[in-house]
């Protein structure tokens, strides 16, 4: 059985262990972090490829639908509160589910049998573009989602937790650390150069001892750390 990362974020302490008890119920939920307000979730959310978040909303240090709004990039958003009239600005931003506390085992189950109903869809409807042989990709840019074609991009540059996509029309910026993206799927074919590039194999048009040049004249540096992995890559 597949398993999922999630995170658990409530300012409540006896609420907060009330949801890691129901979540350690189900061996497919795996709990990366437990966290009392969302800014304690951002780093291991910068490091950590995370599917779901079980989250409150009214809390005293970031509310949990403006830190949903930043977040939109984790598939799976629960939210788990006292206040029944967030009900509907909640799905508005996509959340999966919304329970009313207190929590309750029956509930909960429901809740996860949504969670895996709605990732074994995320995971065919993946396979089969991948088998499509697809090449292009959605990205999430403000409210809008934006379709890339992968043979347009350039390189990856890593800006702290983002990462700016650079096409040949335009530069996109995404909620997503330059390890993370390289992880997924359709990125396989890059190659990391620099702990603040990547690129792809097939553009590299000469390598030098210190940098590369991409057949558009780009030069971009190689990291010393790099120059292996970088030589294996394109053997």
């Amino acid at each position: 059985m597949r398993t999922f990362k999630c995170i658990i974020i409530d300012d409540d302490d006896i609420d907060r262990l009330t949801v890691v008890s129901h979540v350690r119920k189900f061996d497919m939920l795996e709990i990366a972090g437990v966290f009392a307000s969302t800014a304690g979730a951002l780093t291991l959310i910068a490091s950590e490829n995370i599917d779901i978040l079980f989250l409150d909303i009214d809390m005293p240090v970031g509310n949990g639908l403006d830190f949903r709004r930043s977040m939109q990039h984790i598939p799976v958003c629960i939210f788990i509160t006292a206040h029944a009239e967030h009900a509907v600005e909640s799905f508005e931003l996509e959340a999966l589910d919304f329970i009313v506390k207190p929590l309750k085992h029956d509930r909960f189950r429901k809740t996860v049998d949504r969670i895996v109903e709605f990732m074994e869809v995320k995971h065919k409807v993946a396979l089969y573009e991948a088998g499509l042989g697809t090449d292009t990709i959605f990205i999430k840019e403000g409210h809008e989602q934006v379709k890339i074609k992968l043979h347009d991009i350039l390189y990856l540059e890593a800006l702290k937790d983002y990462t700016l996509i650079i096409t040949h029309q335009k530069r996109h910026c995404v909620l997503s650390s330059l390890g993370n993206l390289l992880k997924e799927t359709h990125f396989a074919p890059f190659v990391r150069i620099h702990r603040s590039y990547a690129v792809h194999k097939a553009l590299i048009k000469k390598i030098g001892s210190a940098e590369v040049e991409l057949v558009d004249a780009t030069i971009l540096p190689v990291g010393r750390s790099y120059k292996e992995t970088l030589n294996r890559f394109l053997q």
